[in-house]
């Protein structure tokens, strides 16, 4: 992309954006649909205004890791501790189950026994953008529902770059046990080296310049961005080191101040992460995968709120917050795009199967949102009723 066509890409994104967005307003619909239908009119596979959406995926994924950030800053470090403890039982064992739900169903379709592997892989996650952009602010960081779904999320995402380790060392025949070993050392050091770096360095500056806003903004910025690369240079995920970054700050005072002003950023990539899913989905398919998609989707949304509800109630949760944790997490996650996209780069599944789980990605996040905003409280809830921020 030249200087222009990133200002005339831009242009297309948020002006239509905005277009689409006062429809959905005014027709009590969900805004990222608005923004993934975007993409898809937008996109290489629709009118072909906007062809370069490798780039635009990039960029949006800056806007999971300030997600992760601001989630990290809200997060006392004693609280995420025992809620992690707790949930490790049902993050395996719902994971384990759809892992099983997706290869029994891929292999009904037909597909090879690696290719409906990846499929019930694919399955196993939720979303962290759904799950916590639904989830009020009230909600999300001070009950025990928001802790509870964020110790899961976090779990699948341990789980995840688990899988992501396995089909890269598919790619690479020199990986060894140790590739696939080496992330759960390096979690603990990179937490332990996050705090010694906040303790000694980023506290004492932010003290000392404290008066200077455009510094406190700068230096926020830097140490996101500063951990996210770390955690991946020792095999960990972005997010991750994003999300670590924000709970080594979460117990100062100043952490507050940086998640108010760090919002819009973060609002300003998702509008892209969701268009360049849209954007990056072959219309030309749809023929070929509706069918499974469709029974995939349906699977996913109706049978991760039942699961989740019958692991919770394992381990004493209380009968409604189980349903509406089940309900929050009822859809597939952006990792699933992630491992959808390795897998074909890799050629360990084909374009069909590669689709099929983005359309059920796709399907699941935008049958899921309708689910949450019309029966629980969101801050995009239709219902003034229901609304929170």
């Amino acid at each position: 992309m030249t200087e222009h066509s990133v200002v005339f890409s831009f242009f297309l994104i948020f002006t239509g954006a905005a277009i689409l967005a006062s429809a959905a307003l005014y027709t009590r619909q969900p805004l990222l649909v608005a923004y993934i239908v975007l993409g898809a009119i937008l996109g290489p596979y629709g009118y072909k205004l906007i062809s370069d959406t490798a780039l635009l995926s990039d960029i949006s994924h800056v806007g999971i890791i300030f997600l992760l950030f601001l989630l990290g800053l809200d997060m006392q470090p004693s609280h995420l501790v025992q809620m992690i403890k707790k949930a490790t039982w049902v993050a395996l064992g719902s994971s384990l189950m759809f892992l099983v739900t997706g290869y029994a169903a891929s292999q009904l379709f037909g597909y090879t026994q690696t290719e409906s592997l990846i499929i019930g892989a694919a399955l196993m996650f939720s979303s962290t953008i759904i799950g916590i952009k639904l989830l009020p602010t009230t909600v999300l960081h001070h009950r025990h529902t928001g802790e509870l779904v964020v110790g899961l999320l976090l779990l699948q995402d341990v789980i995840a770059i688990l899988v992501l380790l396995f089909l890269y060392s598919g790619q690479n025949e020199n990986s060894s046990t140790m590739d696939l070993i080496k992330p759960l050392v390096a979690l603990p050091l990179l937490v332990i080296g996050g705090f010694a770096l906040v303790k000694y360095i980023i506290l004492k500056l932010i003290q000392k310049f404290d008066r200077f806003h455009e510094y406190i903004f700068l230096l926020a910025i830097g140490w996101c961005l500063g951990m996210a690369e770390g955690a991946q240079y020792i095999g960990l995920s972005a997010e991750m080191g994003a999300f670590v970054a924000g709970v080594t700050l979460a117990t100062s005072p100043i952490s507050q101040y940086i998640a108010t002003n760090l919002k819009p950023l973060r609002d300003f990539f998702l509008i892209l992460f969701f268009f360049s899913v849209g954007a990056s989905f072959n219309l030309g398919l749809v023929g070929q995968i509706l069918v499974p998609s469709l029974i995939l989707a349906v699977l996913v949304v109706t049978l991760k709120p039942v699961v989740f509800h019958l692991l919770l109630k394992t381990i004493k949760e209380d009968n409604a917050m189980s349903w509406e944790v089940g309900f929050r997490l009822g859809q597939i996650s952006e990792f699933s795009l992630l491992i959808a996209y390795i897998a074909t780069s890799t050629a360990l599944i084909g374009q069909e199967a590669s689709h099929v789980i983005q359309a059920t990605a796709i399907l699941t996040f935008i049958l899921s949102t309708y689910v949450v905003i019309f029966n629980f409280p969101s801050p995009i809830a239709v219902s003034d009723r229901l609304r929170r921020d």
